[in-house]
């Protein structure tokens, strides 16, 4: 007879757990993004593509001349993000200098290498993230910045089959912040 009523209990228990969770889930319905949206460069405002890419753990910002040095003890690198704004349609060349969080060694087909990975500010949508970017040439690949799972886990999950879902809305006050 206990074990009977134990089961019931229990069975009680998980049907108001599931109550609750569908709740919630339900009053939080998940972003769903295409795998190529559009975001800003911020502060420089500049609009550039974006692919999300679930295989990717780190993100990725085409950079060009990089350049290691000191300052203040720490290591920084200067470098140059050439792209085509995808508002303007204008080639757009921008000098950045970030201090180093970490390198990461990436493998890919072409073997390994290590990269230096910096904090830079980006506008998906109505957000502006604080995400960590590996630097790298990617003057020969489609889309000058990829958005990794680390960023991916903030956004929403990704439709394969759609494109440019959200466009970006922060306003000028939220970019300088």
């Amino acid at each position: 007879m206990t074990c009977w009523i134990f089961q019931r209990i229990a069975a009680l228990l998980l049907i108001l757990l599931a109550v609750s969770f569908g709740a919630t889930a339900a009053d939080k319905t998940p972003r769903i993004l295409g795998w190529v949206e559009e975001g800003l460069l911020l502060p420089e405002q500049v609009s550039v593509k974006i692919k999300l890419d679930t295989g990717a753990l780190t993100s990725s910002l085409d950079a060009r001349d990089l350049e290691a040095f000191e300052r203040d003890g720490e290591k920084w690198v200067r470098f140059k993000v050439e792209l085509k704004d995808s508002k303007t349609g204008k080639q757009v060349s921008l000098p950045f200098e970030r201090r180093v969080e970490r390198n990461v060694r990436v493998r890919g087909a072409g073997g390994a290498e290590r990269r230096p990975v910096v904090s830079m500010r980006m506008c998906i949508g109505d957000q502006v993230y604080d995400e960590q970017f590996s630097l790298n040439d990617r003057d020969r690949m489609l889309y000058p910045v990829l958005i990794g799972r680390r960023t991916l886990e903030h956004l929403g999950a990704v439709d394969a089959s759609r494109t440019f879902t959200l466009q970006p809305k922060c306003g000028k006050r939220t970019a300088k912040t």
